[in-house]
């Protein structure tokens, strides 16, 4: 009776260890191979399926996509620039049964094809396509990688330069050049701008030319701003001395010929008042004169 007790939980367990063998899950995003007696039987889709314990295999394959670093590559460019260049790239299984049957480890195989593709292409650019045509390389390694990996069952959808590692001594010549250019810029635009200052100067002088008193008035300008700064010693060009008489004159004639209309009586008084303002001292260090009109229409020298 116990022996017999025994044999029944002996086939027990062996049934449900049969039965856990037998019962397998094939979730939603994978793909089920199946072999039976090691020939291809077909495909399973996701849920639940059952094979024969000892006799069928299932392999279940992801049919998502794998993102795959490719490591650093030590990459000489067709200008002989030595650079280190790593990539990412993406794949997916589209054929489960190629994916089983026509390679040992897809994911390997992928690493390194990738690696060997990326060292070609790069290989046949200059460094400034491999910095600046990223995207024709990135297509490039995708275009020669799906022709491989075609018969293996997979698609890579898309390959991206991660890094690019330039000499130390190639980074010190591209700032020296990044600068050079900066400057040479900076050197056209002050040409531009001394080229555009000295046809305001011209258009302004023109202007100056056709009214006298504009000049006389901006020299009156640029005294005022000298004035600004507080200078012990300001030192003006015989022109300019010249200018500042001329003006002093004027404006005593002016000063003259209104009091003598306001104040007819008082003109002797008044004349001389503005003669003794008039008097400017000339560039050598002597007093200018100025003429004034006379009451009586003569020219009174002060």
């Amino acid at each position: 009776m116990q022996l017999l007790i025994v044999l029944i939980v002996v086939v027990g367990l062996l049934a449900l260890v049969t039965l856990a063998m037998a019962v397998k899950v094939v979730k939603q995003y994978e793909k089920g191979v199946l072999f039976r007696f090691g020939r291809l039987v077909g495909t399973r889709s996701p849920g639940l399926r059952f094979i024969v314990p000892f006799v069928d295999v299932l392999h279940r394959v992801s049919l998502r996509v794998v993102t795959m670093p490719i490591q650093s590559q030590g990459i000489i460019t067709k200008d002989n620039v030595s650079v280190d260049v790593s990539a990412v790239a993406y794949f997916r299984v589209v054929d489960a049964v190629k994916s089983v049957i026509a390679i040992e480890n897809v994911n390997s195989a992928i690493d390194q094809i990738a690696q060997t593709t990326l060292r070609k292409v790069v290989g046949q650019h200059t460094l400034d396509e491999t910095l600046s045509e990223t995207d024709r390389i990135n297509l490039d390694i995708r275009q020669i990688l799906d022709i491989t990996t075609a018969e293996w069952g997979v698609e890579v959808t898309l390959v991206e330069l991660k890094d690019i590692q330039l000499p130390e001594s190639m980074k010190r010549a591209m700032a020296r050049q990044a600068e050079a250019e900066r400057e040479k810029r900076s050197k056209i635009i002050n040409a531009e701008g001394e080229s555009l200052a000295a046809a305001a100067l011209g258009d302004a002088s023109d202007t100056m030319m056709a009214h006298p008193l504009a000049l006389q008035l901006r020299n009156l300008q640029s005294l005022v701003e000298i004035g600004v700064d507080k200078n012990t010693t300001v030192v003006f060009p015989a022109p300019l001395m010249s200018t500042i008489g001329e003006l002093g004159s004027f404006l005593a004639r002016e000063a003259t010929a209104a009091a003598t209309s306001a104040q007819p009586s008082s003109t002797p008084a008044a004349a001389l008042g503005l003669a003794e303002s008039a008097r400017v001292p000339a560039p050598n260090g002597a007093t200018e004169t100025s003429r004034v009109p006379a009451p009586n229409g003569a020219t009174e020298t002060r």
